[in-house]
């Protein structure tokens, strides 16, 4: 089963719609996988012996991966079978995480790891070890000392490209004997593209200034302000701030060294409703530096803002399931393009057998209403003045990012492709990407949906009112603020998806106020879906997350105008029958606060 996820950073949400999924909050693991290095690799000939490139200068982990590569290149050209390819990628990261919850720290952590993965391909880039399901058997990954000890890190290099070798080869094995003996596969591409080696080290951060102490006092403030209101269960302010350096070289002659910094600020609140239903805000905020974030009253209103709403929602009638007009916010509307489409245009995914293959065979036909034209670009990094998550210089592969214009006017034209090729698709163009120990494929970076066909965004509200009319139905429903989704793509499952938005409310046709309803989720199969789209607003909207797949973990972008569908289903959302808390929270012994949010005096007797 393959189970594509898009989520707010600072939630790794697990999810399945055959009920074996599960939510992992852990915020180590979305700073670790949220700020994903970025760097390169390609194909030789017969022989993994090392080309020295001449980009080590004054970098002395660059001039130690190289040293060792080109010794362990050299005598791993005398084995047989003997491999193409070799490559080291190291990933230094420095990391601040301050956690807050109710004006205290829960963690105020500094970290500094450094990660090696030694990629070796074994046989030919026509057929290596890692065709097919063998595919994990290219990498072996591990933890390198800290400092500058060359002979520490050799070492530890030595070490791994040796374990890594003993999996290689014997899987290159078994893939030649089962290619023999197996059904002859549908795209006979390659296993590896020849791509055009790079050499990049680019100039040191210079370090931004970070007043940690100060920022302490702000995370404790900010977390002590959930305090106030009774009915949020559960309120924390999670501030990461990584320095990163990441280096590549290869066997090809890469040499590559990208520094980059980040940081993210996420804001969480939860509560339940008395049936039991886990209500969620969140928040994040992303900026090249702390300096970027908001201000600490803009913050403090956003908590506001966030406990109001989760007020409302717990008032909120359940959504029933619901088949008609709807309008998607910008945001929401991003969330569902990377989900619906941005996935099934992924290169390996028109490959694998197993796949779906949904939009494999349309190049050149029409996929998409006429007016909308979609292009994945990371090479931008802000857009409508917001920082774009999923932007990097290099891919994890060393192929430099690109802009792909995968659909203009509504007609396919390409996909997002790593160093794997497909039939008509033989080089990368910059997307193959991976969370370190993960073999890269061809992935998401920044989604950016655009339409010729715009109104103002003001007049979507009445055009849903009108389409609603139109249908004879007593309502329809507007998207206002989701948190993230999930698609299916192989084929042995129903090719679906579902959008898990936070903030609906009903839009009645007969002039009645909005109403805000909870627990509802957006499904649906993308070929229906896609040929809904009526018309779109004339203002792009930014999603910011963190998307899991087969290569791992990665930031992403998706943005996307306002967008009116003629017909959107929904369907109830399963949760919990948990009670909320018996017991009134610390503060407010005198009120309980019922899961509808009314205080109810009570008598406390001596």
């Amino acid at each position: 089963m393959k189970i594509i996820r898009f989520l707010p950073a600072q939630r790794m949400l697990l999810l399945s719609a055959l009920e074996f999924f599960r939510i992992a909050a852990c915020f180590l693991m979305a700073l670790q996988l949220s700020f994903t290095p970025i760097l390169s690799a390609a194909p030789a000939e017969n022989t993994a012996a090392a080309k020295t490139p001449s980009a080590n200068a004054g970098d002395p982990i660059l001039k130690v991966m190289q040293g060792e590569l080109s010794r362990a290149g050299s005598s791993l050209s005398k084995t047989d079978p003997a491999p193409y390819f070799l490559s080291y990628t190291v990933n230094d990261q420095n990391i601040v995480v301050l956690v807050g919850a109710y004006g205290s720290l829960l963690t105020d952590a500094a970290i500094q790891r450094r990660q090696a993965d030694v990629v070796m391909r074994v046989g030919s880039p026509a057929l290596d070890n890692t065709h097919g399901q063998s595919r994990a058997s290219g990498m072996t990954s591990g933890s390198l000392p800290l400092g500058d000890d060359p002979d520490a890190i050799s070492r530890v290099l030595w070490e791994l490209t040796d374990r890594e070798y003993k999996r290689a080869a014997p899987a290159f094995l078994n893939v030649k004997t089962n290619t023999a003996v197996r059904a002859e596969e549908e795209d006979k591409s390659p296993d590896f593209s020849k791509e055009a080696p790079q050499t990049h080290t680019g100039e040191s951060l210079k370090p931004q200034p970070f007043d940690r102490a100060a920022w302490e006092g702000e995370i404790r403030r900010l977390s002590g302000a959930f305090r106030k209101y009774p009915g949020v269960y559960f309120g924390t302010v999670v501030l990461q701030l990584q320095d990163s350096t990441s280096r590549l070289v290869s066997s090809e002659g890469a040499a590559i060294a990208s520094p980059s910094a980040s940081t993210r600020l996420i804001m969480e609140a939860e509560t339940r409703a008395a049936d039991g239903m886990e209500l969620i805000r969140v928040e994040t905020f992303q900026a090249p530096s702390a300096a970027g974030l908001p201000s600490e009253a803009d913050l403090t209103a956003k908590i506001d803002k966030m406990a109001a709403d989760l007020k409302d929602l717990r008032k909120a009638p359940v959504a029933e399931p619901y088949d008609g007009p709807a309008l998607l916010s910008g945001r929401a509307a991003a969330v569902f393009f990377h989900e619906v489409l941005g996935h099934r245009l992924e290169g390996h995914r028109q490959r694998d057998e197993d796949e779906g293959q949904t939009f494999t065979k349309k190049i050149d036909q029409e996929v998409l209403p006429k007016f909308l034209s979609v292009a994945d670009d990371p090479t931008i990094h802000e857009l409508t003045g917001v920082k774009l998550a999923g932007s990097y210089d290099y891919d994890n592969e060393g192929s430099p990012a690109q802009r792909v214009e995968v659909i203009h006017n509504g007609v396919l034209k390409n996909f997002l492709m790593s160093r794997m090729p497909i039939r008509n698709f033989g080089v990368s163009n910059g997307h193959g990407r991976s969370q370190p120990g993960l073999m890269p494929t061809g992935r998401q970076g920044n989604l950016i949906v655009t339409s010729t066909q715009t109104v103002p965004e003001a007049q979507l509200r009445q055009k849903l009112i009108d389409e609603v009319k139109r249908q004879g139905k007593p309502y329809g429903l507007y998207f206002d603020d989701i948190q993230g989704g999930f698609t299916l793509t192989t084929r042995q499952l129903p090719q679906a998806f579902q959008v898990l938005p936070v903030i609906v409310y009903r839009i009645y046709a007969d002039g009645r106020p909005d109403e805000l309803v909870r627990g509802v989720d957006i499904v649906g199969t993308p070929l229906a879906a896609l040929t809904r789209i009526m018309t779109t607003g004339d203002q792009q909207h930014v999603f910011n997350g963190v998307c899991g797949a087969e290569s791992g973990s990665v930031p992403v972008a998706a943005v996307a105008p306002a967008m009116l569908f003629s017909e959107m289903e929904v369907q109830k959302r399963g949760h919990s029958h948990e009670r909320p808390p018996i017991l009134p929270p610390p503060g407010f012994e005198n009120t309980l606060t019922t899961a509808q949010g009314a205080s109810t005096k009570i008598e406390v007797k001596p």
